[in-house]
């Protein structure tokens, strides 16, 4: 594969190409400002999907369009017939809706919610598309091109769950995150989420005491799941990440809320904190009622999060593809550790994929003080141009690495 690589860049196209991305590394990141400052709250994306589908009309894309839940897909199709590579950002940020998200420029580093997650993956996406167009290159292989909606928190990865339901066929998947050019994910760490909620009957605290409480069959159930042991490898977690109840100091709570965080790199272990804590929560609602003799304070647990874990081969040709693309630009690969991204899916599901840095340097992800600072930024956008270019081929001169597999299952 080394070969393959070493190929590809004395191609005169792929040169051009990857002066083009160094050369508007700037314009890369003022696109990136003005797309950060178009809210997309998890679920409310429409504005900046907008803004994309607009883009990818410019840029030539073929059959763009926005589907049901609001992805935007956009196709570059190849010269011959073969393995279709999809090439994905996400729009959608973790901040809420009136969050403010105008971007200020401070020592040279854009400070703004979400310029880094996944701002950069968004504009990287963009400029790669661009760079394709300038250099006029014509792959082997197609490009599927899309802005994913419903990565971050609770939007649970819908929207390329819904891409790899309805779409025909997807043969390899990268998604673009921020990161450096050494980094590459190819383990996808699984997580579910619950909503949980215990109900009683409430009353006063003096006058009705001896009454079930939902609050302290809440407290049961943390201290339970407080002290349960998990496997550090696979790594597995749990984390009691919100609670709300009660009405106020001298009331006997008449309801009691938790969300729940479970996550695992190995289905099996997931699989088996999950009954664990399932076991907890009802156990903790018998023991408030069997401490004040009746059956009052009931629980209610509701799936809110299911990500699926799974795990590939270093051997994968789009590991291997991703490291000889680094090692070509003259930096060394680092394989990440897994993480939860839009590539859970694809890995999931046994097909080749990862999640690639789209450069630069940053900071504060998931915080108010999120910042991207742009120096050499665009070895990102160059080692993922570099992977694809491997993955699907140019026409007439290197043959694609990624291969068609119709058999294969691409549905949920």
């Amino acid at each position: 594969m080394k070969d393959h690589f070493e190929e590809l860049m004395r191609y005169g196209s792929v040169k051009s190409a990857l002066n083009f991305i160094k050369l508007n590394n700037e314009q890369t990141t003022m696109e990136q400002i003005e797309l950060t400052q178009i809210p997309a709250p998890t679920f409310k994306e429409e504005e900046r999907a907008n803004y994309f589908k607009n883009r990818f009309i410019e840029l030539g894309l073929s059959n763009v369009q926005v589907d049901h839940v609001g992805n935007v897909i956009g196709e570059r199709i190849g010269k011959e017939d073969g393995p279709n590579l999809v090439v994905s950002a996400h729009l959608d940020t973790v901040f809420p809706e009136g969050t403010d998200v105008k971007a200020k420029i401070i020592d040279g580093k854009v400070y703004a919610p979400g310029i880094a997650d996944d701002g950069r993956g968004l504009a990287a996406l963009l400029t790669l598309i661009a760079a394709l167009n300038d250099a006029e290159i014509d792959t082997v292989a197609n490009l599927i091109f899309v802005a994913t909606v419903g990565e971050e928190g609770l939007g649970d990865l819908r929207g390329v769950k819904y891409l790899f339901t309805h779409y025909d066929r997807i043969d390899g998947f990268i998604s673009i995150e921020p990161g450096s050019p050494e980094k590459i994910t190819y383990l996808a760490t699984g997580s579910r989420r619950y909503q949980v909620t215990y109900r009683g009957p409430g009353g006063h605290s003096f006058g009705d005491f001896g009454l079930p409480s939902a609050v302290h069959a809440l407290g049961r159930a943390i201290a339970l799941i407080a002290d349960l042991k998990t496997p550090i490898m696979p790594k597995t977690t749990f984390n009691v990440g919100t609670i709300k109840g009660g009405t106020s100091v001298n009331t006997i709570a008449q309801t009691a809320e938790m969300m729940i965080d479970l996550r695992s790199t190995s289905e099996h272990e997931l699989l088996q904190v999950v009954e664990n804590v399932l076991s907890i929560l009802y156990q903790a609602a018998e023991l408030e009622n069997k401490h004040w003799g009746n059956k009052a304070v009931q629980v209610e647990v509701k799936l809110v999060g299911e990500r699926p874990a799974g795990s590939q081969s270093t051997d994968s040709v789009l590991v291997q593809a991703a490291c000889a693309a680094t090692f070509a630009l003259g930096f060394t690969p680092e394989l990440d550790a897994p993480s939860s991204t839009d590539s859970n899916i694809a890995i999931s599901l046994g097909i080749p994929a990862v999640t690639l840095g789209g450069g630069g340097d940053f900071g504060g992800v998931h915080t108010l003080n999120e910042y991207f600072d742009s120096k050499d930024a665009y070895f990102g956008i160059q080692k993922i141009l570099l992977t694809v270019l491997g993955l699907v081929g140019l026409q007439g001169y290197i043959h694609p690495l990624l291969h068609s597999d119709i058999k294969k299952g691409n549905h949920l």
